[in-house]
């Protein structure tokens, strides 16, 4: 694709105008204000629904889309527009660390009083708080929770609980196993899905070890030295000696893990909830088999779902809109705002809105994650949100130790190694 920065120009028109001189005079009184957004389809969908109904709700603005680039291309044009003042009215980008990154309090305006921050959910609130305690962004689509994705006829079958507890998990996968059946899916030919063992039990890391963010990001906790964070790779290594997984773990794809678990093949599945997406297309007929638990900690109490919080919507302090930018925020930071979302794509996880209901026909274990969000402190961002170290080479390191090659403590010490570089690379300082 060309880098090229594609603009959509989005508006609501009542009907077609035939003569060029009334459109003129429909449109003398509006204000234009542009919306940067990112290229995949699904974000252009929505912020160009966005940007259509809140035209129809304000007649006096219209909103020009403009659809940016990804990955590192987009944060270096962020950066750059930022500091030469030349950003759009509004912004869509990553919230926790790459936000930090952007020097917020001196970059984007403060929108710590608008009234709608009544009704964001506060882990949302946390990763866009700038250093000086504002709070400088709203959320826009939908929060992930990083869990295990399971076969709710084979729970049935075998007459299981979904776990709370860690033990609880280990005795399921026991019964499953005497039954025939594949208790856990690992997919480690797409790496990056071995780490969600390790990433999506951050929750538990925090409730046993509250500071480990702050002081994993000061150079003074590692893992190898954690308990609760060392009890990640454990838990990996435990399933493989276990014998729990399935024969081809080597081999399997994201798809394969994603089939088996939705047929039955396999009982569970390590993953992120934006998949149920997935099934939905490839095995529509037995999505709505695939339940939804958080990775279990070590004390049933405790128990609590590890999240990956949604992209962010920023105005930038030399904006020149400033106010009708606000609007068109709070209007994607309210229910109507959600409203407008759902119509554009499918929902994969819950709104971080309070008052936001899901849309009738959501997969089973999107619901699933609904009683996490709705009782307090039953969730948490994942790390990557809570501190801006996080090592290149974790999915090779978990595949190591969930293959049986590497020990959970010589792997954790590895990443240590692994987070060391790029923590100096970052500049932080102790490290």
């Amino acid at each position: 694709m060309s880098n090229t920065i594609v603009k959509r120009r989005v508006g609501f028109i009542a009907g077609l105008l035939c003569v060029t001189a009334l459109f003129g005079v429909a449109h003398a009184d509006q204000t234009t204000i542009t919306f940067f957004t990112a290229n995949d389809a699904a974000t252009v969908a929505v912020s160009e629904e966005l940007a259509k109904d809140f035209e129809a709700a304000n007649p006096d603005v219209h909103v020009e889309v403009e659809v940016g680039p990804g990955g590192t291309e987009r944060d270096n044009l962020v950066r750059s527009r930022l500091a030469t003042q030349s950003m759009n009215d509004v912004f869509l980008y990553n919230s926790g660390s790459l936000y930090r990154a952007l020097n917020p309090a001196q970059t984007l305006v403060d929108l710590s009083n608008e009234p709608w921050q009544a009704n964001i959910v506060p882990e949302f609130k946390e990763v866009v708080t700038a250093p000086d305690g504002t709070v400088r962004g709203a959320p826009i689509q939908t929060a992930m929770g990083g869990g295990i994705f399971y076969n709710i006829p084979l729970y049935k079958e075998l007459g299981l609980s979904v776990p709370k507890s860690w033990g609880e998990f280990m005795a399921n996968n026991a019964k499953i196993k005497a039954a025939g059946k594949v208790p856990v899916v690992q997919t480690y030919r797409d790496t990056w899905t071995s780490q969600l063992m390790v990433l999506g039990d951050n929750y538990n890391v925090m409730a046993e070890t509250p500071d480990f963010a702050s002081q994993y990001t000061a150079g003074k906790a590692k893992f190898a030295s954690t308990p609760s964070a060392l009890r990640s790779f454990q838990k990996l290594e435990e399933l493989h000696a276990a014998g729990y997984l399935n024969e081809d773990f080597g081999a399997a794809t994201l798809e394969d893990g994603l089939r088996m678990v939705a047929t039955g093949e396999g009982a569970h599945y390590p993953m992120l909830s934006f998949a149920f997406g997935s099934i939905a297309k490839t095995d529509p007929d037995n999505l709505n088999n695939v339940g939804f638990f958080a990775i279990p900690g070590d004390d049933p109490g405790k128990n609590g779902l590890t999240i990956w919080l949604p992209n962010g919507l920023y105005i930038p302090s030399a904006g020149p809109n400033v106010e009708i930018a606000k609007r068109f925020v709070a209007f994607v930071a309210s229910v109507k705002g959600c409203e407008s979302q759902n119509k554009a794509a499918a929902v994969t996880g819950p709104y971080l809105v309070n008052g936001c209901e899901l849309p009738a026909g959501v997969p089973r274990g999107v619901s699933d994650m609904l009683p996490y969000f709705k009782e307090a402190g039953k969730t948490g961002p994942a790390l990557e949100f809570l501190s801006p170290v996080k090592g290149p080479s974790l999915e090779q390191i978990t595949v190591e130790v969930g293959s049986g090659t590497r020990s959970a403590a010589d792997g954790a010490a590895l990443y240590d190694e692994d987070v060391r570089k790029q923590a100096q690379q970052l500049g932080l300082p102790g490290w």
